[in-house]
């Protein structure tokens, strides 16, 4: 074993991983479908670059950093390199809905392999990412925390429910993004120019998190201390309710699951 942990595919979540991971590991080689994306990502993070095959022949874990929709077609390629290998091994894979036993089958090899969902604020240490562990040793398993602790939240999960909590961590982002937006749009509407309204926006949401991480109490308390009778704040939350906000919310992390399992049957 050359490298201690590669990465096939430089695309936006495995980039993000592997900065995340370079703060914690220097033997690193990545892999892209585009070689100069992977090379430029190298010479940023002060690594090796190479091609799949290398990446499947030579690291200790190996991240699958692509789309559901590829990911078979690159254990295909990377196979008769993994075949070949007589030192033990460990895949990652990050691929939406795609289970450990089709990883398995594909490859015809009974490996460990870690399924991982990350989301995209491990670009800056703030991520929550979801792994379900097959195979795996307790060593292996505490390597693989020490070599991601830097993405943010790390939770073990059973598989099983894996795509139900990546629903909301995977695609909650960009449910807090339309929020943010929406809040930013609602104060510009009464006077408060954009560039405020959007900082405004996302220093209240970000606090708000905070406040509830490190309090520990439940949303609908905290909700509840804001909201003074008679007052503005619960005057707005009406106005939400009215507009039936949760069920929306709650409706889109449901489609998203639904929409998981099905990229996992393609």
């Amino acid at each position: 074993m050359k490298y201690r942990i590669g990465f096939i595919g430089t695309g936006v979540m495995g980039g993000a991983l592997a900065c995340a991971v370079r703060q914690k590991c220097e033997s690193i080689l990545l892999s892209n479908r585009r070689k100069e994306k992977a090379e430029a990502l190298a010479k940023e993070l002060g690594c090796d670059f190479g091609t799949n095959e290398e990446v499947a022949a030579n690291c200790g874990y190996i991240v699958l950093a692509v789309k559901p929709q590829v990911i078979f077609s690159v254990l295909e390629q990377i196979r008769p390199a993994l075949e070949a290998r007589k030192d033990r091994f460990v895949i990652i894979s990050i691929a939406a809905g795609v289970t450990v036993r089709s990883v398995k089958e594909a490859l015809g090899l009974d490996v460990p392999v870690v399924r991982l969902m990350p989301n995209t604020p491990v670009a800056v240490g703030c991520g929550v990412t979801l792994c379900s562990f097959d195979g795996c040793t307790e060593e292996e398993k505490a390597e693989f925390y020490g070599l991601f602790e830097k993405t943010g939240f790390c939770d073990e999960i059973k598989e099983e429910l894996i795509d139900a909590a990546g629903s909301l961590t995977g695609c909650g982002p960009a449910f807090a993004y339309m929020v943010m937006q929406a809040l930013a749009d609602g104060a510009v509407a009464v006077g408060v120019d954009r560039a405020r309204a959007t900082k405004y926006a996302e220093m209240t949401l970000k606090g708000a998190a905070e406040l509830a991480i490190a309090t520990g109490e439940h949303p609908e308390k905290l909700k509840d201390a804001v909201c003074s009778p008679g007052g503005s704040t619960i005057e707005g939350v009406e106005t939400l309710e009215k507009y039936a906000v949760r069920s929306a919310f709650a409706e889109a992390v449901k489609a998203s699951c639904e929409k998981n399992k099905k990229l996992g049957k393609k």
